[in-house]
């Protein structure tokens, strides 16, 4: 049973840069995509980065130079640097894995942003 596990969030100022990670268990293999979504509020759930274990990234448009995806050694771990925050960034993160038509999901991390 893989489970991914997130860390970090919490309350930011905005201009904050807080960083999120996630790690998978229960599996022996690269899962081929990692990412995050988040939901604010209200909202529907977007997707917001990915990397695969190749490293091919993806961001939405609106967090595409201020979010950084990573995963060192194309290993099940993945971080998300967060730069210049905006209010509008306030959601629950959840860390995703993506394998073989499978979407395997964390519980989900609170990021607020507010002065």
């Amino acid at each position: 049973q893989v489970q991914l596990v997130e860390s970090g969030g919490g309350l930011v100022q905005p201009g904050g840069s807080p960083r999120l990670s996630c790690t998978a268990s229960g599996t022996d293999s690269g899962i081929h995509v990692m990412g995050w979504y988040r939901q604010a509020p209200g909202q529907a759930r977007e997707q917001v980065a990915a990397i695969s274990t190749g490293g091919d990234t993806f961001y939405t448009d609106s967090v595409e130079g201020r979010f950084t995806i990573s995963r060192p050694n194309a290993e099940n771990t993945i971080y998300l640097e967060m730069n210049s925050l905006k209010p509008d960034d306030t959601a629950v993160y959840y860390c995703n894995g993506h394998e073989l038509g499978y979407d395997y999901w964390g519980q989900g991390t609170q990021v607020t942003v507010s002065s």
